[in-house]
């Protein structure tokens, strides 16, 4: 008994212990769980009762007035002719599009990465905010947003990109009223209006002509949702700075709408091999489509009373005169023909100027290949030598002063005081017609001429024609040793273009301030009348023989056209100019550092970018010639749609057959021609005049600066339709019969026996 109750008292014991050892371990994990427990019901309670007082005080924020006509950063604008937005001030670029013209795959694509609940949540989504600061916290970085695109709205329209409480509590409370203010519809199509895409783009529009040159309704399923994609990262998924990268997130893309059923697998599996086609333009084209021109329309403001400050942030609808599809074919045609030359230096650069000589709208206006590299305007700033394209300044002057087209010249070796210039090769002709000399861009037939007419009187028709820069008071202006500027040179153009008129170009129609209404409008344009009708026919008529057989056949455009072709000495310049009844351009090509550029001429690079420029311009008109009095160029039968090449000085080697104007002349088996006789011509010698040099008793170096004063008063051009009536020196040729009033010289001894 005894025992038992021992055994009884020791286990009674034992379990005391041991319920004592235990119990305070319960008491302790027992009270952990519960205050655990309470901290969790306190916290739910309160988020539940903030989150339900939040939205209660959401909910009672009043809409946002005017919403709908909200218009972000009122900013200045330039405007093409055509109504092409070809500038917009400051970085902010607002291109408003309907929702129903955007395409159903770029709305699907940004809905399902942006905000798949778009048109489920009120504007914000408050579990995919806590999901996200998870994600985040876990991360212990930034990895994943909650915003909607409606917040994202908020952000874009009236908030600052800081990540601060402070700023998302504003977002939250902005897209609230945006969502009480107008549709989700209407949100949608603000959000695709103002989003910033990369390069530059604000808006989807601009982000689809820029990435790939097309309007919204041309884009392709992977294009769009290539768009789609650059919203989380701009700079970073820019295809532009990292090609790969944005095809891995437009793959990215195509997945969410396969996964939310936007598109098939067979569509997805079709996109994700599609290539990336991006615009070849320079970015900087995709924002400002003519810099050099908005520039130099800038100056014209300035000139109208507007200051920098003003222009940039005025809110001003400024309607230039540019033609915005010839403006982005120049600058196209630049980069293109000049990458095919190998011209790929920053020093190595083009200009293009386009105008009407109608009544004086610049439609064209480039200054160089690529205004990011230099911004210095070659079109009105640079100064450089025309070469050959000089040439019919020269004439010019002779046709004023009674020669004409058909009259011969002599195209053989001459020196002029100590100056003896020299055909390309050393080839010559003998006698031929001022319009082939013309035509072939013979070098001494120019030397002779401007002997013969005088200095003065090229160096004063230049002056009238608008050419400011100083010429030299030398003969070898003939051939185009004088810079100039291109701008002033095609402006001069234009008078062989209507009729002797030389009309100032301009680049404002008018100008509408922020409430549109119009505070400038061009009047008429300055006009003066320098040239005759018949000079500025007869011209034309030989500057289309330039373009048909001569040295600028690759300018060739199907319609009536002239030109001419220039090129400096070690191939330094290269000109281009030529015109239609309706459009004048000019195209100059060379290096900025003065360097050879390998062989180019005129009649390459230049001519080409001037076809294409002029295609362009031309494209809307109907195709018609100059309204001139008829000129008839003996024995040239050639016109435009058969024209033929032959071989010429400035660009001998001409793309095509070399065949020659039936009469004219012709080619022995090694390339020189034979001179013209008398036998050969179809006219009869008395019909018309040999050019010979006239006696030079000082030197060319050092002009006399009074020369003859019967020459000094003919300098000025004739201001009547009539050529002016001249005096001669006795031993200078004169215009023979067909109608001339100009009474004839006895002709010299010094004409060979064969043509007296």
């Amino acid at each position: 008994m005894s025992s038992s109750y021992e055994r009884y008292k020791r286990q009674r014991a034992a379990r005391d212990i041991a319920r004592e050892n235990i119990a305070p371990r319960r008491k302790t994990e027992s009270k952990f769980f519960t205050n655990l427990k309470m901290f969790v019901l306190t916290a739910t309670a309160l988020f539940l009762a903030g989150f339900v007082a939040f939205n209660l005080y959401l909910s009672s924020l009043p809409p946002i007035e005017n919403l709908e006509d909200y218009k972000p950063n009122i900013v200045t604008k330039f405007y093409s002719a055509d109504g092409e937005v070809i500038k917009t001030f400051t970085a902010y670029t607002y291109e408003k599009v309907n929702l129903e013209d955007v395409p159903e795959d770029l709305k699907n694509a940004l809905i399902a990465t942006e905000d798949k609940n778009f048109y489920k949540h009120n504007g914000y989504d408050i579990l995919g905010i806590v999901r996200s600061s998870i994600q985040n916290v876990l991360a212990r970085h930034a990895v994943q947003g909650a915003s909607t695109l409606t917040q994202q709205l908020a952000r874009i329209l009236f908030l600052s990109n800081e990540r601060t409480m402070t700023r998302k509590i504003k977002e939250l409370e902005v897209a609230a009223r945006i969502e009480k203010t107008i549709s989700k519809d209407q949100i949608l199509e603000m959000y695709l209006n103002n989003v910033y895409l990369g390069s530059g783009a604000y808006g989807v529009s601009a982000a689809s002509k820029i990435y790939f040159n097309k309007n919204l309704n041309q884009l392709t399923l992977p294009e769009s949702a290539l768009i789609a994609g650059l919203p989380q990262a701009p700079s970073v998924y820019s295809p532009y700075n990292n090609k790969k990268l944005a095809i891995q997130r437009r793959n990215q893309v195509l997945k969410r709408m396969l996964t939310m059923k936007y598109i098939t697998q067979d569509d997805y599996d079709k996109a994700i091999k599609a290539d990336v086609r991006l615009s070849t333009m320079p970015s900087i084209y995709t924002t400002n489509k003519a810099p050099y021109f908005s520039d130099y329309v800038v100056k014209e403001m300035e000139k109208l009373g507007f200051d920098e400050t003003d222009i940039i942030h005025g809110g001003y609808k400024v309607i230039t005169t540019l033609d915005s599809k010839a403006q982005a074919t120049a600058n196209e045609s630049i980069l293109r023909h000049m990458r095919s030359w190998g011209l790929t230096k920053p020093s190595q650069q083009a200009a293009v100027f386009s105008y009407s000589p109608l009544d004086g709208r610049i439609l064209v206006f480039a200054g160089g290949k690529n205004y990011a590299e230099s911004q210095y305007d070659r079109v009105t700033q640079a100064i450089r030598p025309p070469g050959s394209a000089f040439k019919p300044f020269v004439y010019a002057v002779a046709m004023e002063k009674g020669f004409t087209p058909n009259d011969i010249i002599d195209d053989s070796p001459v020196t002029i005081g100590n100056w003896s210039p020299h055909n390309y090769s050393h080839r010559y002709r003998g006698k031929i017609p001022i319009y082939k000399a013309l035509m072939v861009s013979s070098n001494v037939c120019a030397a002779r001429m401007i002997q013969n007419v005088g200095v003065s009187s090229v160096r004063q028709l230049a002056k009238v024609l608008g050419i400011t820069t100083p010429l030299q008071y030398d003969y070898t202006i003939s051939l185009g040793s004088n810079g100039v500027k291109l701008y002033e040179f095609v402006r001069a153009y234009g008078a062989f273009a209507n009729g002797g008129f030389v009309v100032e170009p301009y680049a404002i129609q008018r100008i509408e301030d922020s409430r549109g209404r119009i505070i400038y409008r061009a009047g008429k344009t300055k006009i003066s009348h320098q040239l005759s009708l018949k000079t500025a026919a007869e011209m034309t008529a030989m500057m289309k023989t330039v373009i048909l057989s001569g040295t600028g056949t690759a300018a060739n455009i199907g319609r009536p056209a002239a030109g001419k072709t220039g090129t400096t000495d070690d191939y330094k310049d290269a000109y281009f100019v030529g015109y239609t009844p309706d459009i004048v351009t000019g195209v100059w090509v060379g290096d900025d550092n003065n360097k050879k550029m390998g062989g180019l001429t005129g009649g390459t690079i230049p001519a080409r970018i001037w076809k294409d420029v002029m295609a362009a311009a031309s494209k809307d008109l109907e195709p018609r010639d100059f309204d001139y009095p008829e000129i008839k160029l003996d024995n040239y039968t050639l016109t435009f749609g058969k024209a033929k090449v032959i071989a010429d000085d400035e660009n001998p080697s001409n793309e095509g057959k070399s065949v020659t104007p039936v009469g004219t002349q012709t080619e022995s088996t090694d390339g020189q021609s034979e001179p013209l006789t008398e036998n050969q011509s179809t006219s009869p010698v008395q019909k018309v005049k040999t050019i010979i040099p006239l006696p030079i008793k000082e030197k060319i170096s050092e002009p006399k600066q009074t020369e003859a004063p019967q020459r000094q008063t003919q300098s000025a051009p004739a201001q009547s339709q009539a050529p002016a009536q001249v005096q001669r020196p006795a031993t200078a040729p004169v215009p023979a019969g067909g109608g001339n009033s100009v009474n004839r010289a006895p002709i010299p001894m010094a004409v060979p026996e064969s043509l007296r």
